[in-house]
């Protein structure tokens, strides 16, 4: 884990990810991963409302839907050029969240989460029964794939992997500079205490909404980029356990970090896929093994090897002060924004 820190480790991520369908050429294992980065940049999304502001939104997966959705019946039920479709998909999603980011937060706590979960059951029944836009349950067929962009094409599945890919860096990027600037501390004083930040002068309401917004505006990139990548739309991409597969992403790798919901997206799905021959038994190994790793690994995998780094340091230096030295400067608290990166 020490080995991927800083901008040296994040290269060597890329670099590795690139050069995966090199290493990896089945076109199985590329749509795996390709699925799975998809589902990184939905959770990278859900991290910034969860681990960074402290809100728990289980509608997360059901605003994934609305941006597959909204790209799939802009391309194929109004021949909308698939690259516009695709830049509409997440600003719907942010229009939407907006409206229900301003209802929804001024609850608090489980009392959120609830209301979100009846949210996205919404969306689903919306999905379902709205034959007239969804196609109900028959679902929507024929999406096209991405359109070409000059010499680059995406029309296989190798093609598709690094669009994907060029996707979840540009997101991580993105999101690596929101919780690292004044906005990404605002949001953690905001998770930390609500007294807190309103003393610091903090617009509490205005702070959670804005985080919302921008958690599901990943969320709609996702959806479009997964319309795009399976070309077939039915409302089970609504279901609440695609955003409960998403929460429990996030746990495995570690909230409020940028790596966690990374690693815990593409870790997650890899493991589903080696239980596969489990069948219906699979999630009796894989809910014990979960339920472990949050006991005893409760801050995720990244979050725990950073705690254990800060503690590691404050160790060292109290040895340095017991002994008349100088003691070197201590890293940052292990959740603070982007401290994975430092």
């Amino acid at each position: 884990m020490k080995a991927i820190q800083g901008k040296a480790g994040w290269i060597l991520l890329l670099a590795a990810a690139i050069a995966f369908p090199l290493l990896v050429p089945n076109s199985y294992f590329l749509s795996v991963m390709t699925l799975a980065f998809i589902t990184a940049i939905a959770t990278l999304g859900l991290n910034l409302l969860t681990g960074y502001t402290g809100q728990l939104n289980l509608a997360h997966g059901g605003f994934m839907a609305i941006g597959a959705y909204t790209l799939g019946i802009l391309t194929v039920d109004h021949q909308m050029p698939f690259w516009l479709a695709f830049v509409l998909a997440p600003v719907v999603c942010m229009v939407l969240g907006y409206v229900v980011g301003v209802v929804s937060l001024r609850l608090k706590g489980h009392y959120f989460s609830i209301f979100t979960l009846c949210v996205g059951y919404i969306i689903y029944l919306l999905i379902e029964k709205w034959e007239s836009l969804t196609h109900g349950a028959v679902g929507l067929i024929g999406i096209p794939v991405p359109a070409a962009v000059g010499p680059l094409a995406f029309d296989n599945v190798q093609g598709q992997y690094y669009l994907v890919l060029g996707f979840l860096a540009a997101g991580t990027f993105v999101m690596h500079r929101i919780v690292s600037s004044l906005l990404g501390r605002s949001f953690l004083a905001v998770r930390n205490s609500d007294a807190l930040a309103e003393a610091l002068g903090i617009n509490l309401m205005r702070t959670k909404v804005l985080s919302f917004v921008l958690s599901v505006g990943y969320a709609g990139l996702a959806g479009a980029l997964y319309a795009g990548q399976v070309r077939f739309l039915g409302p089970d991409i609504a279901r609440t356990d695609i955003t409960f597969d998403m929460v429990m992403s996030m746990l495995v790798g570690g909230t409020g970090t940028l790596l966690g919901p990374l690693l815990g997206a593409v870790l997650v799905p890899w493991v589903t896929q080696t239980l596969q021959f489990l069948q219906d038994y699979r999630m009796l190994v894989f809910g014990p093994v979960l339920i472990l790793l949050i006991i005893f690994v409760p801050d995720g995998i990244v979050g725990t090897f950073l705690k254990r780094q800060a503690r590691r340091a404050a160790a060292q230096r109290r040895g340095q002060l017991a002994a008349g030295r100088p003691a070197q400067p201590a890293p940052v608290a292990t959740t603070r924004p982007g401290a994975e990166n430092a």
